[in-house]
């Protein structure tokens, strides 16, 4: 028997999934859409970075570090996104063994940490400290070349000016506590990704040969980047005194030319 009640609910019912139908063609799409929705990558709070250099000689604060021969030097970076670094840098040298007789030191380690902040987008501040460690044998009394250097730093978009204090001995000199060394660099973009550099320091050494041992340095070049290489070559030169930079005949601090390949990965 079919009750008076059925055609009713029929239409109801109809009416009902008629209504529904839009609906639930919806839900699949926002379901898919949940399920296959991420969240944007975010950046890793650690980054690091190696670098790797054949240098036609190494040549420091305007004087040469292996003689006016070839340098092979390379580094490793880790930083923090808070703004916090360290890293470590390494390179051949002659010096010390040129200078000193009975003294076998054949490599410069430097290790350092800071902390960079950037006030703006063209402007930023740069705080820490570096290590410059030269292991090897030396004869007694010899007064070692590691030094200890605090730095503060600014850099405006292509300017960069740095000031380094040594808290103890300066590169094997004895006394000279409170040594210093101001560096103002330019870096900008000339033609066709090919930048040019300039820089100016002057390393102001204390101690009793203060007046040999202080001098000031300059530096201009090119540098270009070729999918990842940067090949450079600069123009060095000093204003120091023979007395205090002679070895072998020749002033450490004369006029350079140094070429240069390096790359950062």
């Amino acid at each position: 028997m079919t009750s008076r009640f059925a055609p009713f609910r029929f239409v109801s019912l109809a009416v009902a999934a008629a209504a529904l139908l839009p609906v639930l063609h919806v839900l699949p799409a926002a379901a898919a859409e949940s399920v296959g929705a991420t969240a944007p990558a975010s950046s890793p709070a650690f980054t690091t970075t190696a670098n790797i250099g054949l240098y036609s000689q190494y040549v420091f604060r305007g004087l040469t570090q292996t003689n006016e021969k070839p340098a092979v030097q390379g580094g490793f970076d880790l930083s923090h996104e808070s703004g916090l670094y360290a890293g470590i840098w390494a390179s051949n040298i002659s010096w010390i063994s040129d200078t000193t007789p009975g003294a076998s030191a054949s490599l410069e380690a430097d290790l350092y940490g800071g902390f960079k902040y950037g006030f703006s987008d063209t402007l930023s501040g740069d705080v820490g400290f570096l290590h410059y460690a030269y292991p090897g044998s030396f004869p007694n009394g010899f007064t070692k070349a590691d030094t200890n250097e605090l730095y503060l730093g600014l850099d405006a978009k292509w300017i960069t000016l740095r000031y380094s204090y040594a808290v103890g001995n300066t590169f094997g000199s004895a006394d000279t506590r409170g040594s210093s060394y101001i560096d103002l660099a330019l870096t900008h973009e000339l033609v066709a990704g090919i930048n040019g550099v300039a820089h100016l320091g002057h390393q102001r050494y204390t101690g009793p040969n203060s007046s040999n041992l202080s001098y000031t340095d300059w530096k201009l070049g090119l540098n270009r980047d070729f999918s990842g290489y940067v090949l450079a070559a600069y123009y060095t030169g000093t204003n120091a005194k023979d007395a205090g930079y002679t070895v072998q005949g020749k002033n450490l601090g004369r006029d350079q030319l140094v070429l240069s390949v390096s790359r950062t990965f």
